[in-house]
């Protein structure tokens, strides 16, 4: 809130603190996102403290708590989200069950933290959302891709007229390798499951240019499933895919500029992550080793005319704005951390710079216009 001291946050309606108490849902000893992501990022931020954590089983639950030295474990989220000093709750769990957790934060009054995707389909989004208004709690969904130093970067070198008219852009990537799987990812070979490659990939793909360049007016899409059979990587069996693994759009930006976005599952190898931002004084050009820019650093290089890109140093003042995360850099809690730091910044100040839930039903109904489009064939209406 405005004028609210560094030390006295306002977290969730009626609370008052000087730190920020997260509970994670969805931690393992060993593995997952929360323990590479989440834990490292709050333990780099004297905001927060992780208060509470819960685990598919209560012997999980411990041997986590354990691993990450928090006090207060469980088995299940009912008294997680209930504990007074749970000012933020971490959902992290796998995409279907999402809607069930975040709605059962956000009915205890907790600001919500959900990786994305937000739901499995729009209809989840939406209700998801409209619950966190009703409530009036805020909410960030895990697009951090926007945090990236270089995103920020390219905002800033878009502004000063760096290509001056954007006319066109163009986006090619592939996602994870395409001939097997780990099983604990088999999940999101099945397109019901809402976790896969257009979601994850193509999604956070497509949300860094919309976030750059403006949202699409209209587009077409196509997409396909090229490789039907994928190996569980621990028992050799194969499995069924049903979630395209080839997606392609093209369309028009609100500003005019053409844009193209091709995501493919890797299998023989090709470029990894390239975004070309075309303009009438110069090119800017994106590169990443996949295309997941939450995940992976990225590389920014420019042109001016005619001239062939060369890679451009990104300010210090973008990559150092938040200290406390330097040892953090090139690793993927990097982008998490600044979207937390952030989150503190914007409940100490009033402001709105994380992508929330709203920004998530956005993507969610993006997504929905290609996927109609690749059924239907047809050219969309997105804006």
């Amino acid at each position: 809130m405005p004028g609210t001291s560094a030390r006295e946050r306002t977290s969730a309606p009626g609370i008052r603190k000087s730190t920020l108490g997260v509970g994670i849902i969805g931690v393992s000893p060993v593995r997952g996102w929360a323990s590479t992501a989440h834990i490292p990022a709050l333990r780099a931020l004297p905001e927060y403290e992780i208060a509470a954590l819960s685990a598919h089983s209560a012997e999980s639950a411990r041997a986590a708590g354990e691993e990450f030295g928090v006090a207060h474990v469980y088995s299940g989220h009912e008294q997680l989200v209930a504990r007074p000093d749970v000012d933020v709750v971490a959902v992290t769990v796998k995409v279907p069950h999402h809607r069930e957790l975040v709605s059962a934060a956000l009915a205890a009054g907790k600001a919500v933290y959900c990786e994305w995707p937000l739901g499995t389909d729009l209809d989840d989004a939406r209700a998801m959302a409209e619950l966190a208004a009703e409530k009036g709690v805020r909410t960030v969904v895990g697009l951090q891709a926007r945090q990236a130093p270089a995103i920020d970067f390219v905002q800033q070198l878009l502004r000063d007229g760096y290509v001056g008219e954007v006319l066109s852009t163009t986006m090619v990537g592939l996602s994870i390798p395409g001939d097997v799987v780990g099983r604990s990812n088999a999940y999101m070979l099945d397109r019901a499951n809402g976790a896969n490659l257009l979601t994850v990939p193509f999604g956070h793909s497509l949300d860094i240019l919309n976030h750059v360049l403006g949202e699409f007016a209209e587009l077409s899409a196509v997409s396909d499933v090229r490789r039907p059979l994928i190996t569980v990587e621990e028992t050799r069996e194969q499995i069924v895919k049903t979630a395209a693994d080839q997606i392609a759009v093209i369309g028009t930006l609100t500003s005019g500029a053409i844009a193209s976005i091709h995501i493919r599952e890797a299998v023989a190898g090709g470029t990894g992550f390239l975004w070309e931002i075309n303009g009438s004084d110069g090119t800017l050009r994106i590169t990443a080793d996949a295309a997941l820019p939450e995940i992976f650093p990225l590389t920014v290089a420019g042109g001016p005319g005619r001239n062939e890109p060369v890679e451009l140093a990104i300010p210090p003042a973008l990559t150092g704005k938040w200290p406390t995360l330097a040892s953090l850099e090139g690793a993927p809690a990097f982008n998490v951390a600044r979207v937390y730091a952030a989150f503190a910044a914007d409940i100490e100040n009033g402001t709105h710079t994380v992508p929330d839930f709203a920004d998530a039903v956005r993507r969610h109904e993006v997504l929905a216009a290609i996927e109609r489009s690749a059924a239907e064939g047809k050219r969309q209406q997105s804006a």
